[in-house]
């Protein structure tokens, strides 16, 4: 499967450090989410396990889901903003036959679609008309916010 990364952006917020402090509070953070269920600031959450782009090491890194189609999640690799893509939209990009998504305590392989043109265009508004705090990290920044449909591999 290709994958087509988008350009970063010229203007956005500044990513978080990965320093020690941050790794431990993801971790924190991911503890308290599967205790509530999966669930964050009134959104569903999926674990999502890439292949690092340049380490070839397994990374988790917990996103927003919503509902697709077909059965499928939508996740946006949105960084509050910032001005480059996420890490793991980078990973999917450069081993995107290598992508698994954890719901409800249970882990799937998934095929990770990016959305374009029309679809992404829907998909950005179903986003933004349950969480339109995504509004404000697209005002944030000049680049294309994309959006990424996950399967679960049959």
């Amino acid at each position: 499967m290709s994958f087509h990364k988008i350009p970063a952006g010229t203007r956005g917020s500044k990513p978080p450090s990965p320093n020690p402090v941050y790794r431990f509070l993801t971790r924190t953070m991911e503890r308290y989410h599967r205790f509530r269920h999966d669930r964050f600031l009134g959104m569903d959450l999926v674990y999502l396990t890439t292949v690092g782009a340049k380490s070839g090491s397994e990374r988790r890194v917990t996103v927003s889901r919503f509902p697709a189609d077909d059965g499928g999640w939508l996740v946006v690799a949105s960084m509050g903003g910032a001005i480059q893509h996420p890490g793991w939209y980078h990973n999917i990009a450069a081993h995107p036959d290598q992508v698994w998504a954890e719901v409800g305590g249970t882990k799937f392989q998934v095929t990770a679609e990016q959305l374009d043109g029309e679809r992404r265009e829907r998909a950005w508004q179903q986003i933004t008309a349950e969480q339109p705090r995504y509004l404000g990290y697209q005002k944030k920044t000049d680049r294309l916010i994309p959006i990424i449909e996950l399967r679960p591999r049959g």
